[in-house]
């Protein structure tokens, strides 16, 4: 194995020997220089893994000379070493983008731990992130066995995806599969769960989840009645938990997070159905009975999210609430940079609810673009994608403003979606439902095990198209294929993302509530 090699520039380099004989016993290559000018010309013409810079040298400092490295080789990290405290010249060097930071007299053992910090990383985080999800493997296998309760599938969902999102990173594609291989047994015992106890939870008194049809009488109401902030109400459309940890960070720079409240999308969880639960505070049972002039079924002709924005004056009414208030609908860049340039307009409403498409956009467009396919053929990837999306968006612009003009901020979603990768034959007749996560319709025939089949959607919330009519929802990684043309609509649609049906990343989702920084 190659020599680590490092470059050491600092005016009193002869009193460093001891350390460069500590470094070279530890078979570091180190070579040293005394002034900026000579290090420039070194450090262009070799190749180092690694260099110290002392910050106050005579003629070129520290950092002009920090500056010349960083424009010519810009990946190599560089650590700045310095006599003074100054806080002026701490923030100078992290501005740019110096690896770290010691202050002089440096020990030996200093230096060494800077440089395994910087250079042995990423090696020391695989095996100790692979040594401690070993160990908690076990513990999530045995409490697999155990789960029994909506509190405990959060729970476990949540300790899933900190495993997924700490293994993503490391290049143990062993762990990466035996992690899969949980949340697939995961998905099976949920799906199992949700058929045991999902009726009951529609039950006056029973003991049930927050769900989408209780979401803003639960979550949002409160906030608004405390009438200390304006409220900034975000749903993002389609949003898995993994994939708002993937922005988390960049909302943090703005908004800082006081409540976390996962929640349950009722089923199906579809847009028509969950995202309109949302802003009826109604089951889609009472949404066709109430407001029918709202309300489509799934054979119905036209749009099936056209009256959110009613929905919503609807429930504030019932609700009692008198505010001044704006609905928004974003469905592509034009009319998210409307909404920013007008946002300011908006700072005198008690609420302004915005319901942002793209993450629906980006699953759909991944069943039917190759090059969507190509860039997120996996779950690692689409939380990546969603990352680049969010940090690029309107909305990230519209959470800026609302920051500086004091909104609260609540963010969620209607549902979440699962990479199905298996199908399973499914029978209706023409006025079936297209959905692949779920059917609604006369004399289905199914796989049994396959599914949760509702024979009496009333029991649900849920409204029958006619008489006879039954739902029937895909549990686990599966797809529900028809039997005619089966082969092609098994290859078009394997490894795409769909939602509707039972699995984790469909029905247990974020509500985030956050205040301005």
């Amino acid at each position: 194995m190659d020599k680590i090699k490092i470059l050491w520039v600092d005016d009193e380099i002869d009193y460093l020997k001891p350390h460069i004989l500590f470094l070279e016993k530890k078979n570091y290559e180190v070579t040293t220089c005394n002034n900026g000018l000579d290090a420039i010309e070194i450090f262009e013409n070799e190749n180092f893994d690694i260099v110290f810079l002392d910050e106050n040298m005579p003629g070129m400092s520290g950092l002009e000379t920090l500056s010349e490295m960083k424009e010519k080789k810009s990946a190599i990290p560089m650590i700045m070493i310095t006599k003074s405290e100054e806080e002026y010249i701490m923030e100078e060097a992290i501005g740019s983008k110096i690896a770290d930071y010691l202050i002089k007299p440096v020990n030996p053992n200093q230096i060494l731990l800077s440089l395994k910090k910087n250079l042995d990383n990423s090696k020391l985080i695989s095996q100790k992130t692979t040594l401690d999800y070993q160990k908690e493997f076990r513990k999530i296998a045995m409490e697999l066995g155990m789960v029994n309760s909506f509190e405990d599938w959060i729970e476990l969902y949540k300790k899933l995806l900190f495993w997924e999102l700490q293994l993503e990173d490391i290049n143990d594609q062993s762990m990466i599969e035996i992690l899969e291989s949980q949340k697939v047994e995961a998905n099976s015992q949920f799906g199992k769960f949700i058929e045991r106890n999902y009726e009951d939870w529609f039950e006056p008194k029973a003991d049930k989840p927050i769900q989408s049809h209780t979401l803003f009488k639960e979550l949002v109401l409160p906030e608004l009645k405390k009438k200390e902030k304006p409220v900034l109400f975000v749903v993002i459309d389609n949003l898995r938990y993994d994939q708002w940890k993937a922005f988390e960070s960049v909302v943090a720079d703005y908004y800082k997070l006081e409540k976390e409240v996962p929640y349950y999308s009722i089923l199906p969880t579809a847009t028509q159905y969950a995202r309109n639960a949302i802003f009826s505070g109604l089951l889609p049972l009472d949404m066709e009975k109430k407001h029918p002039e709202y309300w489509k079924n799934d054979p119905d002709e036209g749009g099936k999210n056209l009256f959110e924005a009613e929905f919503l004056s609807a429930q504030l009414k019932r609700l009692g609430l008198n505010i001044k208030e704006d609905y928004f609908k974003i469905t592509n860049m034009a009319s998210g940079k409307k909404l920013v340039e007008n946002f300011r307009a908006l700072k005198e409403n008690d609420l302004v609810t915005i319901v942002y498409n793209f993450v629906d956009m980006l699953s759909h467009a991944k069943t039917e673009m190759d090059v969507v396919k190509e860039l997120a053929p996996d779950d690692k990837a689409y939380r990546s994608l969603t990352l680049s999306w969010f940090k690029n968006s309107p909305l990230l612009e519209i959470i800026q403003q609302a920051q500086k003009l004091g909104f609260k901020l609540i963010l969620t979603t209607d549902h979440g979606t699962i990479n199905v990768k298996n199908p399973s034959k499914v029978v209706g007749d023409k006025n079936t439902s297209l959905n692949l996560r779920y059917k609604t319709g006369r004399s289905l025939t199914y796989e049994n095990k396959d599914v949760y089949a509702v024979k009496d959607p009333k029991k649900i919330g849920l409204p029958a198209i006619n008489m006879s009519s039954s739902y029937i929802f895909a549990k686990n990684d599966l797809f529900l294929a028809y039997v005619n043309n089966y082969n092609h609509y098994v290859s078009y649609y394997k490894n795409t993302y769909q939602h509707g049906g039972i699995s984790l990343e469909e029905m247990i989702i974020p509500c985030l509530i956050f205040n301005p920084k």
